[in-house]
């Protein structure tokens, strides 16, 4: 009787296969699970800003957005358009933390003009020195402090040589009711060290820092503040000259032409 020889068997190399097939179905499986979970998320959202929105605009808080809402209402919210306050034209709509800008009536240009009259002689020296400017707009009086002779260049704080004079300007204002906006100004040459990213850096810190000391050392009601940072983008002069450019490194103190009143909205 003949016996066939059996062959030796080989060791199969491509087992592997199918554990790597089955671990690529369970990631396939994970990020759809993960997509599916974000759209619902998304449409959530989206549902409950809309809701938001229109409960507001039904109670009289907000104006009418022109945010179109979605014809599918199971689709996301476009968060782009949605428009959930307009800072400034709503902030002053609702009159309570910023009053409206209104012409000085004619009681209140009187008090002005003796303002400036009081600060040009209190500060003829500095004005003569090119450090000070003062000048009526329609808002109101502007005390334009240049760079020269208050800030360091490239730097927010007040020099101490022009303390004096800033406190002179401080005891002048505190004699009137007037709200005042400090607003800080470069000129359009770049900055970006350690401490100021940019102009509107610079230009806000300065405004700070004068509303700061009208706080603390001089004792001004923080109602009656505020300040702004514009960079290069209102100069008052050409930035092609040097002279241009040292009248635009300034910081304005604006007396509003509108007497600061309580609000029941500030405590």
């Amino acid at each position: 009787m003949r016996y066939r020889r059996q062959r030796a068997s080989h060791p199969n190399h491509e087992r592997w296969l199918v554990s790597y097939a089955d671990f690529v179905t369970l990631l396939f499986a994970f990020f759809v699970v993960m997509y599916s979970t974000a759209q619902v998320d998304q449409r959530k959202v989206g549902r409950l800003a809309l809701a938001i929105q229109v409960a507001f605009q039904q109670l009289g808080v907000f104006p009418a957005s022109t945010t179109q809402v979605p014809v599918n209402m199971d689709e996301p919210m476009p968060f782009n358009p949605v428009q959930a306050i307009e800072n400034a034209k709503r902030t002053v709509a609702l009159g309570r933390i910023v009053p409206p800008n209104e012409p000085p009536s004619a009681e209140e240009n009187a008090t002005l003009n003796e303002l400036r009259h009081d600060l040009e002689k209190a500060l003829s020296a500095e004005i003569l020195r090119h450090e000070v400017d003062v000048r009526n707009v329609p808002d109101g009086l502007v005390i334009s402090l240049r760079e020269i002779g208050f800030f360091a260049s490239g730097s927010a704080a007040i020099e101490a040589g022009s303390l004096p004079a800033f406190s002179r300007i401080a005891t002048l204002l505190q004699q009137r009711a007037f709200r005042i906006r400090i607003e800080g100004h470069t000129d359009d040459s770049p900055i970006h060290t350690a401490q100021f990213a940019s102009n509107w850096e610079l230009s806000t810190g300065r405004a700070t820092e004068l509303v700061r000391l009208l706080i603390v050392r001089f004792g001004f009601a923080p109602e009656r503040l505020s300040a702004a940072g514009y960079a290069q983008y209102h100069p008052i002069a050409s930035n092609e000259t040097p002279d241009g450019r040292a009248q635009n490194r300034r910081v304005d103190i604006v007396i509003l032409g509108r007497t600061a009143k309580s609000s029941p909205f500030l405590r």
